[in-house]
């Protein structure tokens, strides 16, 4: 097959080389995104007089016969050709002659891929937000269910204090709410169009480069032809958001793991998420949670083959920005895929209240409430503080709860101790009171809720 460029060569290129040079084996998912930009740009140079309206017509014409094709799977895609940008080329000269070597005036490959590029992010980008959704609206879905289901909240992973479990989800509901504002932010510095940049120096051709970028729903053009094509920094922005998405994606799938573990038994996950064991047939492995903690990384690891592959480019397009589409594709594959497997997973895992409840009731995580009580009663803090502390010391003495504890027992320790402490450091009584905005209380819990319900219905719109 003859290159597009090969009128100043004299020599055939060599077979390892070709093949090592070629991008079509991974470039070539952007066939759509291609044929859409080469279509806005047929027309653009119908409009503008540089190509005659028959020729414009003709080119945009075949091009949407051969998406139709490539999709249908009536015409496969050649991965002996270099690139999918030269393949539709040649297609598309050999259906409709030299009027199809005229598309690819006042262009060049260098803009072409740039476009190509920020046309995919964008399509990919509205599609992993739609899968975040679809995660939240799961971990919304299992939250109204628990908004009374008490569990201990943790720090260093030790019990901390009663939370509900609704509350500890909606944490993560937050924290998919901002990947989604952070991926709005860099689809909109992404959202404007190269086509037109040519090599660098933009063309001698008076091209209507704004035309093509409202026919492609940019909001403008970018304004410097070197930045056009070397630019891809809305890349590593979308990689870093992803990366971000993983890493929350990740923590979950720590918790997940340990809750379905027999040491806490807090979740079960259904079957249909889980594996077993070839040589013990007692186990029911998180394989899903785990494969997601694992993926993780190589998430990372795309970001930073990114930036390491541009670090130290100089101006303006080099063939070392080829090896941007490798990482950047497997980026979104497998930060789609984990949000692919991660929403039902979550919608059909079986909550163990009951174990939440017991693992609540020990680990004196209503200490801090019991030190309230006490300051609510006059004394300072601290003085509360240092007395819990020393209350509790003889609770792991004697091995009993602060619920256990007769009120002569806590009226050695203080004068302020009254029978209505019982109440104040019920693990219900606990969770009810913190009445704070975004606490664990049940009045909080359900505006949380009802936030992102908000958000997940004004994105349906």
């Amino acid at each position: 097959m003859d290159k597009m460029w090969a009128g100043r060569f004299s020599k055939q290129l060599d077979k390892f080389a070709d093949d090592f040079n070629s991008s079509i084996k991974f470039d070539s998912r952007m066939y759509r995104q291609d044929i859409t930009g080469s279509m806005a740009h047929a027309a653009m140079l119908g409009a503008q007089g540089i190509i005659s309206k028959q020729d414009s017509e003709t080119i945009i014409d075949a091009l949407e016969d051969i998406l139709i094709d490539i999709e249908s799977g009536a015409l496969a895609i050649d991965m002996n050709a270099e690139d999918i940008h030269m393949f539709v080329e040649q297609v598309l000269t050999e259906r409709i002659g030299d009027t199809g070597k005229r598309l690819h005036t006042a262009r060049s490959r260098n803009d072409q891929v740039a476009l190509d590029l920020r046309l995919y992010m964008r399509d990919e980008a509205a599609e992993v937000q739609r899968l975040i959704c679809s995660l939240m609206s799961a971990i919304v879905a299992q939250a109204e269910k628990h908004v009374d289901t008490v569990m201990p909240g943790y720090t260093h992973l030790q019990r901390a204090q009663p939370i509900t479990f609704a509350h500890h989800l909606m944490a993560y509901a937050m924290m998919l709410e901002r990947d989604l504002m952070r991926i709005d932010d860099a689809v909109r510095r992404m959202n404007c169009s190269p086509l037109g940049s040519c090599a660098l120096a933009g063309t001698t051709y008076n091209t209507d480069r704004m035309m093509v970028a409202e026919k492609l729903g940019f909001d403008g053009i970018s304004l410097n032809s070197i930045d056009g094509v070397s630019d891809r920094d809305f890349c590593i922005e979308l990689m870093s958001d992803f990366a971000t998405v993983m890493m929350h994606l990740s923590r979950l799938a720590e918790e997940i793991i340990l809750w379905s573990s027999w040491e806490f038994r807090f979740v079960e996950l259904d079957d249909s998420f889980t594996t077993g064991s070839s040589i013990m047939p007692q186990k029911k492995n998180s394989d899903m949670a785990e494969l997601v903690r694992g993926k993780t990384g190589r998430v990372y690891g795309d970001l930073m083959a990114l930036l390491t592959t541009l670090k130290g480019l100089p101006l303006a397009y080099n063939k070392d920005m080829q090896e941007d589409k490798e990482a950047i594709f497997d980026s979104v594959d497998t930060v789609k895929n984990c949000l692919t497997v991660f929403a039902p997973m979550i919608a059909t895992m079986t909550v163990r209240e009951d174990n939440m409840l017991a693992a609540a009731q020990r680990g004196f995580i209503n200490a801090t409430d019991l030190a309230d009580y006490m300051v609510r009663k006059g004394m300072p803090f601290r003085s509360a503080y240092k007395t819990v502390g020393q209350i509790v010391g003889k609770c792991v003495a004697d091995g009993r709860t602060l619920e256990q504890l007769g009120i002569d027992e806590y009226k050695q320790f203080s004068d302020v101790f009254e029978d209505d402490l019982y109440d104040d450091i019920s693990l219900a009584s606990c969770v009810a009171k913190r009445i704070s905005a975004g606490g664990t209380g049940r009045e909080s819990v359900l505006c949380q809720i009802e936030h992102i319900k908000g958000v997940l219905d004004a994105r349906a719109e």
